[in-house]
This record gives C-alpha cells, structure tokens and sequence, in this order.
C-alpha cells in the first residue's frame, strides 16, 4: 500500500504544556482519512506540521513523495488546503478571489470553478467581506477543488455550517475523489459526519496518536462486552482491553478493540462467561479510546 503522507518519530514542543510526541502517521494513498480529537488535541498543529507551516524538533514528514519542508514548494503546488480559519481578502469580490487564487497554480480548472459557482448558488460580484460563514465556506472548498489537486488537507472544513451546506460541500468532495483518485485528509471534531464518508481513521489526543487504522475496522472491531466471571488480571486477551468495570451480580462491563467472534473462545479458556456482545458506533468507540487513553494519565 502507498501513501500519501508518512510521518515518523515527530517531535513538536509549543510552549511549556503541549507537545507532539513520537507521532507515526500514514495516510493510504485514494483513501478519505478522517482525523478524528477533541479540540486542543493537537490536530491543526499536526497538520501545520505536514504541510510545513511549522518545522519540527526531530522526526520525518514526507507527502506526496516529498520531505517537508524542505520540497514544500513542489508539494504545496499539488495540495489544496483550507484552513480551520478563513485566510481571505475580504475586500474582493469572489470573481477576484477565484482570479487570485489561480495565478498560483498552472492545474487550474476554470471550468469546474465555474460549475462549481453555480452549484453553490456563489455570486461572483459578492464581496468577501459581505458572505456568510456557509458561502465562505463553499467558496474556500471551491478554491481547493479548482486546483485539481492530488491532496486535499482541510482542517474542521464544516465546522458551524448547517447541515445544507454540509452536505453540499461533502457531496463536491467526494465526487472529486472519485473523479481524481486524490486523497483527502480531514480533520473534525464530529464524530458522525467522518463516520459516512472516510474510509481510514486516526484518533488524536493530548499529543498523541491514540488509533489508526481503517473505518470498517474501527467500527466494527470495538464492543462492549457483558462477561460474568470475568477473571482477574484478565491475562493474555486477543483483544485490546480498553476498559473493565463491575456491576451488579458479579457481571463486568468490557469495552475491547480488535474483536472478533472467534475470541469468544477465550472466555471459556479462563472460565469466564460472556452474556453479550454490544455494537458501538463511531462515537461511543471514540469516546471510549479518549476515556481509556487518559486513566493512565490522570
């Protein structure tokens, strides 16, 4: 499998309370890689980091075969970024703003910017300074995708946009991807909405990598298990053990990562019996790896 971007033994410090430590990423080449934490985790640096904004302590970065920052030139010229906050000149008009923003890059496609005017209904003689946040919004999206480029780094692009728009500038992104073959590495906060279009996850926090892996793997590899006799320790599992607590008639609460049903052989090894077996959702499954990352911490 190729990748995209590749991160490896990065080492950022900010300050006397935030880091980035030992962090080791990969984002598959194709792939919609939602970049899953709370705020404060440590993603818009992370992503600052990738894209050369900031220059590490130690470690590698490499994207689109290129070590940043020294190659950020070539690399910058084949990715659209669209940052956490609008980074336009409010005093042109969208028209402008399209010309400007083309004149750096010789993969513009005026044609799709201009189907993509009107499919976001944008005005191209509306000033910057007069658009809501959901034509903003649009228009920082349009401005990506026009470039035609091979990686799409979009940081809480839909934060604060109600669902219309929403659903409009993540429909554009994914006909892109399936047109382009490109990779999208999106970073959010919520849960549900990465949860119906990515295909791999990584779940940031505190600094640190807590889970990378792929979706249909995340979702459907964390449960909760019911189990009576749990034993103590739990010993050698074929599961990730995120969390254990007791409950009434001697029955135990499991959350695991990495199940799947053949284990249920492991409890009749160790004498224990397994009452249930709960799916969780995409939210519940990132709550619990945030919840269990930081007990050891607290």
């Amino acid at each position: 499998m190729s990748h995209t971007v590749e991160i490896r033994d990065l080492y950022y410090r900010a300050g006397k309370n935030f880091e980035i430590r030992d962090l080791a990423l990969n984002v598959p080449t194709g792939s919609m890689y939602g970049f899953l934490g709370p705020n404060g985790a440590g993603k818009t640096t992370t992503i600052r980091l990738m894209l050369g904004l900031l220059r590490p302590r130690s470690g590698r970065i490499t994207v689109l075969g290129g070590e940043m920052p020294r190659e950020s030139p070539r690399v910058l010229s084949r990715t659209g970024y669209v940052p956490e906050q609008p980074h336009l000149y409010l005093s042109l008009t969208v028209d402008e703003a399209l010309r400007y923003h083309s004149a750096f890059y010789t993969t513009w496609d005026w044609k799709w910017a201009d189907e993509l005017l009107g499919s976001f209904h944008l005005d191209r003689t509306s000033l910057l300074g007069r658009l809501s946040k959901g034509e903003m919004g649009k228009l920082e999206v349009l401005l990506v995708l026009a470039q035609r480029p091979e990686l799409l780094v979009l940081d809480e692009p839909t934060d604060g946009l109600d669902p219309v728009v929403r659903r409009d500038v993540l429909t554009a992104l994914l006909e892109y991807v399936s047109q382009q073959n490109a990779t999208v590495f999106i970073s959010s906060h919520l849960v549900h909405e990465l949860e119906r279009i990515c295909d791999w996850v990584g779940v940031m926090d505190r600094g640190r990598l807590v889970a990378e892996l792929p979706m249909h793997s995340f979702k459907s590899g964390i449960k909760r298990l019911r189990v009576a006799n749990a034993p103590t320790p739990a010993g050698d599992t074929p599961f990730v053990l995120l969390s254990r607590e007791p409950g009434g008639s001697g029955v135990e609460t499991w959350v695991v990562r990495g199940w799947q049903a053949p284990m249920t052989q492991y409890f009749e090894g160790v004498g224990a019996n397994l009452r249930d077996v709960v799916d969780l959702d995409l939210e519940e499954g990132f709550v619990e790896l945030l919840r269990t990352f930081r007990v050891p911490r607290s």
